[in-house]
């Protein structure tokens, strides 16, 4: 590898550092106010949405890696909404895998693991239990398994539907830019 591939693949790692810390900073601020302020269906319907967002970010990030730019290119031609933001999340199909994969998807474990943790403490309280080990250990099994069984399938889905999930995704995406639309 050269010294130019070297230096580039350095500086993402350290935006991608920031990146993680402020998008994990984001979502922990939000899943502590809304769990901190919910009974404990709320809480668990708040885990059940980290551990959806997760599951959702790994299929559209293994979609975007093995679509073809071209089917996009022609939807952009035609003046398809969206299909211009589907082109460019295809051509920066490794940062965007990286960016939904890794750091979304990893940042969504390790979330839902530390509201596994709140959501015990409030079945402790409700039902004044001193020892949660076995009910910690089956959400926490519950937790993983939904989140790799999610996973397992949505990426075999992905492959399916390649180009219909990255053009939702664009679609998706498209609503939260609305400044690049005056230009």
């Amino acid at each position: 590898m050269n010294k130019k591939n070297q230096k580039k693949e350095y500086v993402w790692a350290i935006k991608v550092t920031i990146l993680s810390f402020f998008i994990s900073f984001l979502m922990n601020t939000v899943s502590q106010v809304l769990i901190g302020n919910s009974n404990l269906t709320g809480a668990l319907l708040v885990l059940f949405g980290i551990v959806l967002l997760g599951v959702v970010c790994d299929m559209v990030g293994t979609a975007i890696t093995s679509a073809n730019e071209a089917p996009f290119n022609s939807m952009a031609a035609n003046k398809v909404s969206g299909a211009d933001l589907a082109v460019t999340l295809v051509r920066n199909a490794p940062i965007v895998c990286n960016i939904l994969n890794d750091v979304v998807g990893d940042i969504c474990g390790i979330i839902s693991g530390a509201t596994v943790a709140v959501i015990i403490v409030k079945i402790a309280q409700i039902y004044s239990l001193a020892d949660t080990v076995l009910i910690s250990l089956i959400i926490n099994a519950i937790v993983a398994s939904l989140t790799i069984g999610g996973k397992a399938y949505c990426k075999n889905f992905a492959l399916s539907k390649t180009n219909e999930i990255i053009y939702r995704a664009a679609k998706i995406l498209n609503l939260f830019t609305f400044f690049r639309r005056k230009k």
